[in-house]
């Protein structure tokens, strides 16, 4: 008798344990690589429809494609590095939704009071680390040389995603930064 149960519990647990679960906190798991692939083709008509001066493009496996203005003539940022840059945040049909240029912050009317308009400082992490900025930051400004202007496209998952909380920002937006890449430590 004692067996029939035990099998019956270890068949229960097997069945349990093949479930799929696709996400421990209830709902839908972000589609990463789904969200990816879309937003390539957004990015790849955006490209073909908007000029863009530039010296060069670099089309990152990552996803974020980076199209430098005017090259730099320092290092680029490794692991732990301190890079200090201007920034102007939009969105493809270009809308400003954030800056770090006061002027253009009025300009657009997204000026806030309570806001420092400085210039941005983020560290690109080390291995198995995610850092303070946005991955796209991180993969883009690791393509670029200190002194470079450029702007960086970045997909929607290596942006804010599919997070809503900033008006400005739709879920799943496609990023467009124009980045002045004044130095690093």
């Amino acid at each position: 008798m004692m067996n029939k149960y035990s099998l019956i519990f270890v068949l229960t647990l097997l069945v349990l344990a093949s479930c799929d679960q696709q996400n421990p906190f209830g709902g839908p798991t972000y589609d990463f690589d789904g969200n990816l692939a879309a937003d390539r083709v957004k990015i790849d008509e955006y490209l073909l429809s908007t000029p863009i001066d530039s010296l060069y493009r670099i089309h990152d496996p990552s996803g974020v494609v980076i199209i430098v203005q005017e090259e730099g003539e320092g290092s680029r940022p490794g692991s732990n590095s301190v890079v200090y840059t201007n920034y102007i945040g939009s969105l493809l049909d270009g809308s400003v939704f954030d800056t770090s240029i006061e002027d253009v912050a009025r300009a657009n009317d997204i000026f806030d009071d309570n806001r420092s308009y400085t210039v941005f400082l983020f560290t690109i992490p080390g291995p198995n680390s995610t850092g303070s900025a946005i991955p796209g930051f991180n993969f883009g400004f690791r393509r670029l040389r200190s002194g470079s202007k450029a702007v960086l496209l970045i997909p929607s998952p290596l942006g804010y995603r599919d997070s809503d909380t900033n008006e400005r920002i739709p879920p799943n937006s496609v990023l467009r930064f124009d980045v002045d890449f004044l130095g690093l430590d």
